[in-house]
């Protein structure tokens, strides 16, 4: 399979262009060899996506205008009740007019379970290692991936997971997915600092009920989501939960604020189909740091403003603040004009918490307004 991609935009002066990976490079470049239905082992090697779960942790991240890929090998042992992936690989760093290559400073490994034999369940566990070394890699600065920014610090970090969902239609009305994970390891904040043990976990729950006979089938759902914070950066330990590569643009607002790091994160969901070709989905959410001892999180995993800024001009730790962030409210519905076509639209509003007030109370801050219309065409 080859697949190639470009990717621009039109009215954007910034140089270099975190959305700009052109005029054309080569998305993903794979084989596989193997067939399930005669042997139980196939192999996929070469230029390819990763997704596992719901994209919590390691996803294709389609929503942004590059992607993310990795090259990679990966082992499948499959039966009629498991299977299990084991793989290594290096992500490929987008570098604007030139060919995109695997940072040679970065190696993420894993091991995926996956089995249906837990009555009305699909079950997943999971071990995943990122390996970052200290050096930076040869792109242009400002077209990295998310959560793959050069830095000086290094990595060692482990992740243990589980993941389990209902099968659609085996709880009633009912449908739940839970996963939880567990980090060790280490970290190095800086080039001379020490090393810091890596003792970190996150878990997400998701609870819903659809109504099936109500028109538009509604579903209301209530998610919760926490990873954890470092409850003091002067110790041996980092208590930050490491979000990996994950597709973050489904879970902690549509308007792209926030990761799995340092967060409690209250979700109502409502979503329906009123008409076989649209969908509605209305949802909100409800932001805490989980230690204000610790920083607030990007989208992209980095801390906002830093350790030194003077408190009421700019993020950094501020532990007597309050740990309320703030609220978003999202509105997002699709349209299928044809099979080959899909419009997409949505608005969402932020609004500000205590501790976003007193971070920005020198200079002053407002709440923020984002809205996006998509087109969609298949070939």
């Amino acid at each position: 399979m080859i697949e190639g991609r470009s990717s621009g935009t039109t009215g954007d002066d910034r140089n270099p262009n975190a959305e700009s990976d052109g005029p054309a490079d080569l998305h993903q470049a794979w084989f596989t060899f193997g067939n399930h239905k005669e042997f139980p082992v196939s192999l996929k090697a070469g230029r390819q996506e990763l997704s596992y779960g719901d994209e919590r942790l390691v996803g294709a991240f389609v929503w942004n205008n590059i992607g993310r890929v990795f090259d990679a090998v990966k082992v499948r042992w499959q039966n009629s009740g498991f299977s299990v992936d084991a793989f290594t690989s290096r992500i490929v760093l987008p570098d604007d007019n030139n060919f995109n290559m695997g940072n040679d400073y970065n190696l993420f490994s894993g091991a995926y379970l996956t089995t249906k034999k837990i009555p009305k369940n699909t079950a997943e566990f999971y071990f995943l290692s990122r390996n970052d070394g200290p050096g930076s890699a040869t792109a242009n600065a400002g077209s990295f991936p998310p959560f793959e920014v050069p830095a000086p610090f290094a990595r060692d970090i482990y992740t243990i997971g589980l993941r389990f969902k209902s099968n659609p239609g085996e709880l009633g009305n009912w449908d739940y997915t839970l996963e939880a994970d567990g980090q060790f390891g280490n970290w190095k904040s800086t080039a001379t600092s020490p090393r810091q043990d890596q003792e970190a976990f996150a878990v997400s729950l998701n609870a819903g009920y659809t109504f099936n006979e109500t028109f538009g089938t509604p579903r209301i759902a209530l998610e919760y989501a926490f990873a954890s914070g470092d409850s003091d950066p002067t110790d041996n330990k980092h208590e930050t939960f490491d979000n990996l590569y994950p597709t973050n643009h489904k879970f902690y607002g549509y308007m792209d604020l926030l990761s799995w790091q340092n967060i409690h994160d209250v979700r109502p969901i409502i979503t329906m189909k009123p008409h076989p070709r649209l969908s509605v989905a209305l949802e909100g959410h409800l932001f805490w740091l989980a230690d204000t001892h610790d920083r607030l999180y990007n989208v992209a995993g980095l801390p906002r403003g830093g350790t030194t800024a003077t408190p009421g001009t700019g993020f950094g730790i501020n532990p007597n603040y309050s740990g309320f962030v703030g609220g978003e409210i999202d509105l997002v519905a699709g349209f299928n004009v044809t099979k080959f076509a899909s419009l997409e639209a949505g608005y969402g509003h932020f609004f500000r918490g205590d501790y976003l007030k007193q971070t920005w109370s020198a200079i002053g801050s407002q709440d923020a307004d984002w809205c996006y219309l998509q087109t969609l065409v298949r070939f």
